[in-house]
């Protein structure tokens, strides 16, 4: 059985990189993708804690091309966090066209 998907909106320090919650670095622990701006500044986040999960790149230039794979990962069981280089995802960076498919699939937020 397929678990309900899932996407997971994660915000990250905007100074020092300990001022995360250990709920964010369990979420990302656990999520199968997570989905950055960019990259190579969330490697840097995600080593400091010991976070494995796989990234890939989710940003301004490419979302309107991806928005559907990732959509289909989520209904196909995967979880997803979206994270971007510093602060909330979708208040002035990417994640509001995710979100809003997110929306109109059903996927919980």
């Amino acid at each position: 059985m397929i678990n309900d998907p899932q996407l997971f909106i994660v915000p990250t320090p905007i100074g020092n990189m300990e001022d995360i919650t250990i709920r964010a670095i369990e979420t990302l622990k656990k999520s199968d993708l997570i989905l950055a701006e960019d990259t190579r500044h969330a490697k840097k986040l995600l080593d400091q804690h010991q976070i494995s999960t796989k990234t890939n790149s989710y940003h301004l230039n490419n979302e309107h091309k991806k928005v559907d794979d990732y959509i289909e990962l989520m209904i196909s069981g995967k979880k997803i966090s979206l994270i971007t280089d510093a602060g909330t995802p979708c208040i002035s960076d990417p994640g509001f066209l995710l979100v809003r498919e997110a929306i109109k699939k059903d996927i919980v937020i």
